[in-house]
């Protein structure tokens, strides 16, 4: 439905995209995630055609967007857009909500009924008479997509539609976005740059790394097969070792890292050079001899560091190799864990995902 061809963006001097080719399907949530500043609202932009690329092509449907004034307005009137800091005008939510079916000259009937239509979508039924510069952060961004929803569009853009919510807003959100797309087949691209909220909402996702589309996936071969370090980073797999694969028998590798060998399903023969990615999620820690692992992979090592995280810990673990393992506190708790304790750090030959070395130009 929406096509990329070698897009390349700059403003002045200043080049912000490079070489981006992609596909959003009709009736996806196609989902870009990155740092800030590597050019996702750009892309929304480019798609809305409130820019134009440097130089590639992009086309709606198969059509190219390069077209006169006219015919560029009514490939806008297919879309919506929801920018990260909404605007809200003076006046009411139902004169926030009806402002751009009055621009396009729709009978006042027809808007009552859109209106109602939006905000009931959204949640807002009875809100019409409230002066929306009054209504709460949540609040005001479900009233901006109450505004783009009520033109019916085909294609939603929404850049970063949580930033700076409270929890309870960002799942009203979610859930709203989901609902949109489950009910009536609307084909959502949006950004952020939360990687929960990236794997929670989308049938694909695009990163965005360096000006360059670095990958395209749906959330597995995102966040459990990065295709470099950057992007490893990035999606919170903390484990990567550069290796040399010393066997391979029948697709159960042995690679070699700094001397420390480890198992793992790969393809490659021996002599090639690799990288293993693992996630910190699939490191699992024992003390003593309690509860042998049947798990492939187990290594020695000595706890250098424990940090709380939220409802889980991150520990790192000097094993020849720096190994991360995330867990739960009260496995934690029950483990006893502390710097200085001796562990074991197990993990599965499928849970690592071997890859050839490869870095994204910033170039």
């Amino acid at each position: 439905m929406i096509e990329f061809l070698h897009v390349d963006k700059s403003f002045g001097e200043k080049e912000v995209l490079k070489d981006l080719s992609f596909r959003v399907e009709k009736g996806e949530i196609f989902t870009f995630i990155g740092p800030s500043g590597t050019g996702k609202t750009t892309i929304l932009r480019l798609i809305n055609l409130l820019e134009n690329p440097t130089s590639g092509s992009i086309l709606i449907d198969r059509q190219a967007t390069k077209v006169s004034e006219r015919e560029r307005v009514d490939l806008r009137r297919r879309m919506s857009v929801v920018f990260q800091k909404p605007a809200a005008f003076r006046g009411s939510v139902y004169e926030n909500v009806s402002l751009g079916l009055k621009f396009r000259g729709t009978a006042p009937d027809e808007i009552r009924v859109r209106v109602a239509e939006a905000l009931h979508l959204v949640g807002l039924e009875g809100y019409e008479e409230r002066i929306a510069t009054t209504l709460s952060g949540g609040e005001l961004q479900r009233v901006a997509i109450a505004r783009a929803l009520v033109s019916r569009p085909e294609i939603l853009l929404l850049d970063e539609p949580t930033a700076n919510l409270d929890p309870v807003s960002t799942e009203r959100i979610e859930n709203l976005i989901l609902s949109l797309n489950e009910r009536f087949g609307t084909t959502i691209v949006l950004s952020t740059h939360d990687m929960v909220q990236g794997q929670r909402l989308a049938t694909r996702i695009g990163v965005i790394l360096n000006k360059r589309l670095g990958q395209v996936g749906d959330a597995l071969e995102i966040f459990y097969k990065p295709e470099s370090r950057e992007i490893a980073r990035m999606v919170g797999v903390e484990n990567v070792f550069d290796g040399t694969v010393t066997s391979n028998d029948g697709g159960l590798a042995s690679i070699d890292i700094s001397g420390i060998t480890i198992s793992a399903i790969c393809a490659s023969p021996p002599g090639s050079q690799v990288t293993a990615y693992i996630r910190p999620e699939e490191l699992l820690l024992r003390v003593g001899k309690e509860g042998m692992s049947s798990a492939r992979n187990e290594i020695e090592g000595t706890i250098s560091r424990v940090t709380p995280i939220g409802p889980n810990v991150r520990v790192k673990v000097d094993a020849g190799i720096p190994l991360i393992a995330v867990i739960t506190r009260r496995s934690c708790e029950d483990l006893a864990l502390f710097a200085g304790a001796r562990v074991s750090v197990s993990f599965k030959a499928s849970a690592i995902h071997v890859g050839m070395p490869r870095v994204i130009s910033s170039e």
